[in-house]
């Protein structure tokens, strides 16, 4: 591991959380859509992170191997997909994307997006952007701290 490998770590931790505020203020903001490009409502997005892996591992020699934990390399978006759960349906027959004939009609389809667990999933997203940001500042304080005791 580096000397910088925490603060490195902690960043990419920044910049998903970054990357989930955005995808759940993009949600939030289209809650209410009908009409999209694609046709159809608007589908609520989500982000799949995964661990890091990539990142190149150098083992040093004089480290027995029952003691090492590995680089912790931080984590990545993966992809950004398109939740496939069932819309709803409104009843709104005035409202110009209504269903105008068949068992639906009257009935609006709406995003299936959930303000309540939007919020839930923001509150998550800022308390990890927190946590990871504290990391890199503990890691500068103690950096700093090892710098003073060398002078």
């Amino acid at each position: 591991m580096g000397l910088f490998s925490s603060i490195n770590t902690a960043s990419t931790g920044l910049t998903a959380q970054r990357m989930r505020m955005d995808v759940i203020s993009d949600n939030i903001a289209n809650a209410t859509t009908t009409r999209t490009t694609e046709g159809g409502p608007f589908r609520r997005t989500r982000v799949i992170l995964r661990p890091r892996d990539d990142a190149p591992r150098f083992r040093l020699p004089f480290v027995p191997k029952a003691l090492e934990h590995g680089p912790g390399t931080g984590v990545r978006v993966v992809k950004l997909e398109k939740d496939k759960s069932p819309l709803r349906l409104v009843y709104d027959p005035s409202h110009p994307d209504a269903y105008k004939t068949g068992p639906k009609k009257g009935y609006v389809a709406m995003p299936n997006v959930n303000i309540v667990k939007e919020m839930v999933d923001m509150i998550s997203a800022s308390r990890s952007y927190e946590a990871n940001l504290t990391m890199v500042n503990s890691s500068k304080a103690m950096y700093k701290a090892a710098l003073s005791i060398g002078r």
